[in-house]
């Protein structure tokens, strides 16, 4: 990742106002390729009133969000998709009964004509998107015809970052992707986002985890009430001063 390179995302001076209440105030922050950005903060501090101004939840009060310099504005979250924003939230949004495939088409399915006018699902096309996708993320599944819910924790993490790689997210917004693992768990999905790091992708990391924060990004953004306490560089910061800048010390 080079410094000088064009910043896949940049959000500038992002405000979101619920009447009164200042949930988000002149927020700003770039992203590059194959750059980690963590988000921290307390409960309350305006991570997810920021990553749903971007993903096309909220619309900002005010401000600019850019993607590859041109300045985007979304009215859905499938827009935001479409632009290649996506965003894996912690309860994952996969359909339990429906195979790797399945889920990476979801509401997308591509079809295929039996007898040459039947319309069919093209499950080969899905197995085999399902196979790539997988590989692309050092994941290697034996299975490609079961449902999801024989899945772990991690596996499913994959099979929702998978769904983004496939239809070629530039940006991954992870929510606490690692809340509900188990140890082994919270390292495969940390070495995932490692794989996304390789690919060129920018990834918002928000975490309660400073541990993971540390083990997987470049730089970390402190919210507090709204506004940025403050913004480090992993390697020239700790945990401490992390906590410090959470709670205002």
């Amino acid at each position: 990742m080079s410094s000088s390179a064009q910043p896949i995302l940049e959000v500038s001076n992002l405000s979101k106002h619920f009447g009164a209440v200042r949930a988000l105030n002149d927020f700003s922050m770039t992203i590059r390729p194959g750059e980690v950005v963590a988000l921290a903060g307390d409960n309350g501090a305006g991570k997810t009133t920021l990553i749903k101004a971007i993903s096309g939840v909220f619309r900002p009060t005010s401000g600019t969000v850019k993607l590859d310099g041109r300045p985007v504005s979304f009215a859905t979250p499938q827009e935001a998709r479409d632009s290649g924003i996506e965003t894996i939230y912690q309860d994952l949004a996969l359909a339990d009964n429906l195979t790797i495939g399945g889920n990476i088409f979801l509401g997308r399915e591509p079809m295929t004509k039996k007898f040459g006018f039947l319309p069919v699902l093209d499950r080969k096309k899905m197995a085999a998107a399902a196979r790539d996708t997988m590989a692309l993320l050092d994941f290697h599944v034996s299975r490609t015809d079961a449902p999801v819910s024989n899945f772990s924790g991690g596996q499913r993490q994959a099979v929702a970052i998978g769904r983004a790689v496939y239809w070629n997210a530039r940006i991954l917004i992870m929510d606490e992707p690692t809340a509900a693992l188990g140890v082994p768990e919270q390292r495969k999905v940390i070495s995932l986002i490692h794989q996304l790091k390789a690919q060129g992708r920018g990834v918002i990391f928000i975490s309660h985890n400073l541990q993971d924060i540390f083990a997987v990004s470049d730089r970390i953004v402190v919210l507090r009430r709204g506004v940025e306490a403050g913004e480090r560089r992993i390697a020239d910061t700790t945990h401490d001063e992390v906590v410090k800048l959470m709670v205002g010390g």
